[in-house]
């Protein structure tokens, strides 16, 4: 794993301690234009006002001439703005366990989802379950900045990336990338820039299917896993999966439209498409549910040295570098999946879902032509459908409807806000649904990266192993060590499941 540019490293568990910028770590990979510290620091220059990435093409200054910020946010907190050159907005997210503990990172999610586009840093602080000056000292401790300026940043950029990527006009610039006006856009880009939002505006890529952006991610990007993940869950009428391209439908909100997906050739990168319905205030949303949907805030380097250490996954991470964690685009579709596919296989829980979306799924009004034109089901709609002859046992069925009505009567938020302890715990207190189920909700819904069903049939049965299989309670006392990224690893042991029952001929089961 390449040296990282911070004066103390991880813990033992795995845990995020102080972080504090290695200047001269920081100046080899500056000096080197070394493409894997992208999006790890800035680089900020006094007698400019600028903040560059450590790639940016402009000759590099003398050392003592340039000063280093652990994110854009610090950066700009600290009165510097973008270079129009290297464009910061493009560089890789900054990894996720760069906060403390979790909260930091989750709170970052629920930035880059907008969550402070239309409400206060005290109602984030309730929904994390922390206090607001402790949330603030946290951020400025860690992050370099007050979760105010990360989010003003998060919008700045976001429209940056709009102006040079899409025909939109600045109205829908604007509404797009989170203001809340049209002249609140005007006065940030020109306070920031120094010019007109106009002026900075580049040769539009945007064609007649709607806003095009290229969403970065740190190397290696193994597309084939994830698209062969969505393939075999692809629900018929929601979802369409080819061999470089995924499609679906989606409603968020009072939004609904569909979007597109497809690996940026060479590149760490994808593009994303999204149908015209999609540019709306949305769109922050939008972009972080797919960026969480494809795990593009993985630092894979991170992962695997950490994970790499023990003896038994040492060889699969050496075979399998760089695994994603895919996630589902909707927390509520994917805990139905969840609840529909217990104790059968992939294909099956594919197939009465997909009965499901036939019976009680709207028509997507503009679908792409040839392409996906069911919605997924509302929980109002399931919790008062009729389920008889899906091909789900009775208890099952009223499991899901039962967990239907809590998430549409808002008895049960379906969130992992606090943690994907206290999720589970919700989920479990409902009938029908048991600490497996609950879990690998938390997994595949949420992209938690620490959750870990541990009596999963597949993981104690992995190939990994060889003869001596673990028990459940085995397995979850030796995850301890693989904290904070329990969720990888179940990756690869599943990885290890799925390979070795191909070879054998056997069938495939979940997860």
């Amino acid at each position: 794993m390449e040296e990282l540019p911070y004066r103390n490293r991880m813990d033992t568990r795995g845990t995020p301690a102080d972080l504090p910028l290695d200047p001269a770590a920081c100046e080899r990979a500056r000096q080197a234009r070394d493409a894997r510290f992208d999006g790890r620091f800035f680089v900020a220059v006094p007698s400019t006002r600028i903040y560059c990435r450590p790639v940016c093409p402009v000759q590099p200054l003398n050392a003592e001439h340039v000063q280093f910020y652990p994110t854009a946010a610090a950066a700009r907190a600290a009165g510097y703005r973008p270079c129009l050159r290297c464009r910061p907005e493009a560089a890789p997210g900054t990894p996720a366990w760069r906060g403390t503990g979790a909260t930091v990172a989750r709170a970052l999610r629920l930035i880059a989802e907008g969550a402070l586009d239309r409400a206060s840093v005290t109602d984030l602080a309730a929904r994390l379950g922390v206090g607001e000056r402790y949330l603030r000292k946290l951020f400025l401790t860690q992050v370099g900045a007050s979760p105010a300026v990360v989010a003003a940043t998060r919008r700045l950029h976001l429209a940056k990336q709009l102006l040079d990527e899409t025909a939109l006009s600045m109205t829908a610039v604007a509404e797009a990338s989170g203001y809340r006006s049209l002249r609140r856009f005007n006065d940030a880009v020109r306070e920031t820039y120094g010019r007109p939002p106009q002026s900075l505006r580049r040769t539009p890529t945007a064609g007649d299917e709607g806003v095009r952006l290229r969403l970065t991610c740190r190397s290696p990007l193994e597309w084939d896993p994830m698209r062969a993940h969505f393939a075999r869950r692809a629900l018929p009428g929601v979802e369409q999966v080819r061999e470089d391209h995924y499609v679906r439908t989606f409603r968020l909100g009072s939004t609904s439209g569909w979007l597109s997906v497809r690996p940026v050739p060479g590149e760490a990168a994808i593009e994303l498409g999204l149908s015209p319905s999609a540019v709306t205030g949305a769109l922050p949303s939008l972009v972080a549910r797919v960026r969480r949907m494809f795990d593009l805030d993985a630092e894979p380097s991170a992962i695997a040295g950490h994970l790499g250490v023990d003896p038994v996954l040492a060889p699969l991470v050496a075979r399998w570098p760089g695994l994603r964690l895919p996630s589902a685009f909707d927390p509520f579709e994917q805990a139905v999946r969840a609840i529909l596919g217990q104790q059968v296989t992939v294909a099956a829980a594919v197939t009465v879902t997909a009965r499901l979306v036939a019976r009680l799924g709207d028509n997507l009004m503009g679908a792409p032509d040839g392409g996906p034109d069911r919605l997924f089901p509302t929980p109002e709609a399931i919790a008062e459908g009729d389920l008889s002859s899906l091909g789900v046992p009775g208890k099952r069925a009223e499991a899901l409807q039962t967990f239907a009505a809590a998430v549409a009567s808002g008895a049960l938020g379906l969130s992992a806000d606090r943690g994907p302890d206290e999720l589970v715990g919700r989920l479990v207190a409902l009938p029908g649904i048991g600490s497996w189920t609950a879990e690998y909700i938390a997994l595949r819904a949420f992209g938690e990266p620490d959750a870990f069903p541990a009596s999963d049939l597949g993981l104690l049965k992995s190939e990994a192993w060889g003869e001596e299989r673990p028990t459940a309670r085995e397995l979850a006392a030796r995850a301890e060590r693989w904290r904070p990224w329990r969720a990888y690893a179940a990756l690869y042991l599943w990885q290890a499941h799925g390979d070795g029952r191909t070879k054998s001929g056997e069938r495939k089961r979940r997860p």
